[in-house]
């Protein structure tokens, strides 16, 4: 409650919490508006429903595909092109490797490269989702034969445009708004559509089963707590996987040379368990995406082949003509989760990189040699953590499909509990947290100044 009245009685964080809240409102109505001369179909909710590559598209647009509205590529493209930039800035691309280290102007270059990359990816995205969804029968264009390409040409251009507008709405937040812009659009798209799992869910449990009698309405009742305690517990473990850390005691010495090891002060490298974040995750739902879109560019007829099928993380396949089935989506997915964890971790958190700035400050890990041995041990810490985070990630990813596939929820798939939903909002709450805690301590460090330090 003093936190909660600290922030009231401080303007600039209420002036910046409107600012954000206004944002997100005008962000909330385009995302209700249909691409005009598109007709969305009512199935298109089921389709999304079920895990599949689009799923968390529509996840991160906060439900505008639903609506195949203006804003339905969302911030999808400038999210991927951003992780291949960050890639290709890792010694691959030798003039990204440059530009990294020129400071402020290298970062303006590189964002700029990463919006272009953003518009073409988004290009290549929106021809494939549109041409999905129409072999699909899940939207219809309202053309006149013979100008299809017009029509597509058209869509394309209104997504790009959408996805460029949000792109603004989010960078208006990061300067003037509180949060990060993009995260807070993700955020609030994934906020939005939990009140209508609570209701479908208390609907299902509790309403449904009212005149079927006593015993039915209890076991009705107790579904619908296990449900709300079940959500609760994902949640803490969700928070305490991105709040854990470990610490690495690091030392500095003196400048001199000549303070003694006791004068040396201390302090820590934290290594976050789930270091890399969501970025894993996005990255292996982007990559089960490109067979799709690849055949919508090549064959549209066989856009919904069922080989497709393979790379749909709810569904079971069957084992060439064996009575077997195997849930070849999902563990394709569980692979490169696993795999772009360790990947994204080493390069957020570089050991040789860590290594040498340790040399050149005067830094270094008690009982570890300066050098090689350093960058060896941080490696290997670094893994070790991974390793659990990657497990934690993958599990709480994977949870959704896990409960699609063994059919918990019969076909209520949207109730599916845990996914990446639920990392982002709550990374996003801990940034939250943690913004509005450094402004009210600045707050608070400005009038003990104006106050003269007594």
């Amino acid at each position: 409650m003093k936190k909660l009245a600290s922030i009231l009685k401080n303007k600039e964080i209420m002036n910046r919490i409107l600012f954000t809240v206004l944002i997100l409102f005008i962000f909330r109505i385009g995302a209700q508006i249909t691409v005009p001369g598109v007709t969305v179909s009512e199935e298109i909710n089921k389709y999304l429903s079920e895990n599949n590559a689009l799923s968390l598209m529509n996840l991160i647009g906060g439900g505008t595909l639903q609506t195949f509205s203006i804003f339905a590529l969302g911030v999808s493209p400038y999210i991927t092109a951003q992780i291949i930039v960050q890639l290709l800035s890792t010694d691959v691309l030798p003039a990204f490797t440059e530009l990294k280290r020129q400071g402020q102007y290298g970062r303006k270059k590189i964002e700029m490269a990463t919006r272009y990359l953003a518009l073409l990816l988004g290009a290549v995205q929106a021809y494939g989702i549109i041409k999905t969804m129409e072999n699909s029968e899940y939207i219809t264009f309202n053309v006149t034969a013979g100008y299809e390409w017009v029509s597509y040409v058209y869509v394309v251009i209104v997504m790009l445009a959408g996805s460029l507008l949000v792109m603004w709405l989010g960078d208006q937040i990061s300067v003037k708004g509180i949060g990060n812009g993009i995260s807070m659009m993700i955020f609030a798209g994934i906020v939005s559509s939990l009140p209508t799992k609570i209701v479908t869910a208390f609907s299902k449990w509790v309403l449904t089963p009212v005149g079927m009698g006593d015993q039915a309405q209890i076991t009705g009742i107790f579904q619908f707590v296990l449900y709300i305690v079940s959500f609760l517990l994902i949640i803490a473990f969700v928070t305490f996987v991105e709040l854990s850390q470990r610490k690495i005691p690091v030392q500095h010495s003196g400048k001199g040379g000549g303070q003694t090891q006791s004068m040396a002060r201390a302090s820590f490298l934290p290594i976050k368990i789930n270091s890399a974040g969501v970025i894993p995750v996005i990255f292996a739902s982007s990559i089960l995406m490109v067979p799709q879109v690849i055949t919508a560019f090549i064959d549209s007829s066989s856009a919904n082949a069922s080989w497709l099928d393979v790379f749909n993380t709810a569904k079971w396949v069957q084992v060439g003509d064996t009575g077997w089935y195997m849930p070849w989506g999902l563990l394709i997915y569980i692979v490169l989760t696993i795999a772009f964890s360790f990947f994204y971790a080493n390069i957020q958190i570089n050991p040789e990189q860590l290594a040498e700035n340790f040399q050149k400050n005067g830094s270094y890990i008690p009982g570890i040699r300066p050098g090689n041995e350093t960058e060896r041990y941080i490696r290997k810490v670094l893994n070790r953590v991974t390793f659990l985070g990657a497990m934690a990630l993958t599990l709480i990813a994977a949870l959704p499909s896990v409960l699609t596939l063994t059919g918990v929820f019969g076909n209520d798939t949207s109730l599916a509990l845990g996914g990446t939903g639920l990392i982002i909002v709550v990374g996003v709450c801990l940034e939250l947290n943690n913004q509005i805690d450094g402004l009210l301590a600045g707050k608070s460090f400005d009038e003990v100044v104006a106050s003269g330090g007594h």
